[in-house]
């Protein structure tokens, strides 16, 4: 199978094996007018098998969202065919519009406007709670 090679645009690599849709739906990829390509199961030395984005414009991508789903994938931006920068992700502190709580009794449910906030409480396990209630996400 051949994927072309971008001449500018990002590619987001070393995707968790099946994670690579769910990046693509929160990211709203789907939305775009450009070429997305998403490589599912690819062979990787250090994971074994990985899922890659290849997205071929300029865009801004949310590296929150990206960390949410997978802390351990890295996001390459690519200029004139070239890697100008590399990230490695982490988790992210916080998350702003990422999730939606779940509580039908948080603030959230009836401030429309109220931005969806969550904390990372436990690293270990992944665990976010909502800012205005505790609520767990899930």
């Amino acid at each position: 199978m051949n994927i072309d090679s971008i001449n500018n645009g990002v590619v987001i690599d070393h995707i968790t094996a099946g994670s690579g849709m769910k990046l693509y739906e929160l990211l709203g990829l789907g939305d775009l007018d450009c070429s997305v390509a998403i490589i599912k199961n690819a062979v990787s030395r250090k994971k074994g098998r990985k899922d890659i984005i290849k997205i071929d414009a300029e865009i801004p991508v949310n590296l929150d969202i990206i960390g949410y789903v997978d802390p351990g994938a890295t996001v390459n931006i690519i200029k004139d065919g070239k890697l100008v920068e590399k990230r490695v992700l982490t988790l992210p502190d916080k998350l702003v519009n990422v999730l939606k709580c779940k509580n039908p009794r948080c603030i959230t449910s009836c401030e429309q406007e109220l931005d969806h906030v969550f904390k990372l409480t436990d690293k270990e396990h992944k665990v976010y709670r909502c800012v205005y209630c505790e609520t767990k996400a899930n």
